[in-house]
């Protein structure tokens, strides 16, 4: 074979050996026909601008090259692919409903309506609690009681958020 002899005429030579190579990497009698035909193309289209030195072991390259870069693509492809689900067919919520903005709206309002029912002290001793996040020692400091009456005020406020639970179930 000289230096001359076009890359798709030795490809199409040495096809059986060419294909036994992909055949070894993907493992499928398919895919290494798409594997070969894919090399073909790539060698029929490039071979006017190369001078190749090897050109059976440049066509064994080129196959192999494209073989183990399906191999690679199938194999990262199934690793996103997990316990048989398909992740394209999961619902991901992307818009908010009127009704989902009109059921927060009134749990927001009953909560609200709750918290201003309770006397200002217990409310203020739940605010600094949940929304400061300072210790029932530093509140009863702050509203100058005892710690025990700051943890039976914020009971007493949990309980009366506790009632509105019933909107957050719908």
């Amino acid at each position: 074979m000289s230096l001359q002899t076009p890359l798709a005429d030795i490809f199409v030579q040495h096809r059986q050996q060419l294909r036994q190579i992909a055949m070894s990497i993907v493992r499928a009698a398919d895919l290494a026909d798409e594997i070969m035909q894919d090399a073909y193309l790539k060698l029929a289209e490039g071979s006017s601008m190369r001078s190749v030195q090897k050109p059976l072991y440049y066509c064994c390259q080129v196959v192999r090259n494209l073989a183990m870069d399906h191999f690679r693509r199938r194999t990262t492809e199934a690793s996103y692919r997990s316990f048989g689900l398909d992740v394209e067919q999961i619902y991901h919520p992307t818009t908010v409903t009127p009704e989902k903005l009109l059921s927060e709206k009134r749990v927001i309002v009953a909560l609200e309506q709750a918290l201003g029912r309770l006397p200002e002290r217990t409310r203020r001793a739940f605010e600094l609690y949940r929304l400061q996040e300072m210790t029932q020692r530093d509140i009863a400091e702050a509203l100058g009681c005892s710690a025990t009456l700051v943890n039976f005020m914020i009971r007493d406020a949990l309980d009366a958020l506790q009632r509105c639970r019933n909107l957050l179930d719908d």
